[in-house]
């Protein structure tokens, strides 16, 4: 596992700090001079160097720390869907041909994203059926529009865990005026708590193959989601294109790159109060997140 940037918080306001492989995080004076990691974002070419330079070895640990989402208030969340091969069968499609353009939607960034250890808050949970979705997040660093594929990389800060949690039940609605307002993916991406993220934004330069990262997913200690990100259809650096095409990226924006096979719709599974659900990816950490009732009451 790689070193990641973190948000924490002790007992005062959240503040920057270095995870460690062992999981220990340390308040490096370095870190001190971005007010937070969305600040520290916008200097990322100056940023990078300094954050490569940091020791790993050095200062105490800070004591109990509370690990927060590392980029609180992202500027924007896209997310790519159905950019995993299996993922794809599993909900009964077939792969794209070669002319494909990758799909996005956008979740409420100030309103989705909790942290790595904060509760998933399910409301009306018997219609909405919550499903899991365990993603690499890609976190932007150097801002851009009409991005080529070969210059993405540049742009990409670091990475992090991601779960975007879906309401099924949401997501297609019946007595429609016309067909194309069959899908309503308003009311089944953009709950509130719906973007479980963290533990840290591992840098990218500490990534040598995004594409070759094991991505797992477990409930209540089952395995569900075991995929590696070769599956992906779209690479990272496609879909850094693809969305710079749309819309201008900015530091600190975060794209999640899809989910692999193993969600909880194809075979009838919804999350429900009591659950615990967790996400890992290979050398950049887990988060782990308790499902709740709005309403205060358990399974």
């Amino acid at each position: 596992m790689s070193f990641s940037l973190v948000t924490y918080r002790t007992d005062g306001e959240p503040q920057l700090g270095l995870r460690r492989p062992d999981g220990t995080v340390l308040a490096p004076t370095e870190l001190k001079q971005w007010a937070g990691m969305l600040e520290l974002l916008d200097d990322w070419t100056a940023a990078s160097g300094i954050v490569a330079a940091l020791a790993l070895d050095e200062g105490p640990a800070v004591p109990d720390p509370e690990l927060l989402a590392p980029i609180r208030w992202p500027r924007k969340v896209l997310c790519a869907g159905i950019n995993y091969r299996n993922h794809i069968r599993e909900m009964g499609g077939a792969e794209p041909d070669g002319n494909w353009r990758p799909f996005f939607f956008m979740k409420p960034p100030s309103t989705t994203v909790i942290g790595p250890t904060d509760p998933i808050v399910v409301h009306d949970g018997a219609n909405a059926r919550y499903d899991w979705e365990a993603e690499l997040a890609v976190i932007i660093g150097l801002g851009g529009r009409d991005i080529v594929p070969a210059d993405a990389r540049a742009h990409i800060a670091g990475y992090t865990v991601s779960n975007d949690v879906t309401a099924r039940g949401y997501h297609k609605r019946t007595g429609v005026p016309v067909e194309a307002f069959v899908y309503d993916w308003f009311a089944a991406k953009a709950i509130d708590g719906s973007l479980p993220m963290g533990p840290g934004i591992t840098p990218a330069f500490a990534v040598p193959d995004p594409h070759g990262l094991r991505l797992r997913l477990w409930v209540n200690d089952q395995l569900q989601q075991d995929e590696s990100t070769a599956d992906m259809i779209c690479s990272i650096d496609e879909l850094v294109s693809a969305a710079s095409s749309i819309v201008t990226l900015e530091p600190g924006d975060v794209i999640c790159t899809g989910t692999p096979s193993g969600v909880g719709a194809g075979r009838g599974l919804c999350l429900r109060p009591g659950d615990v659900v967790r996400v890992a990816v290979d050398g950049l950490g887990e988060i782990s997140n308790r499902v709740i009732d709005a309403e205060g009451e358990d399974r």
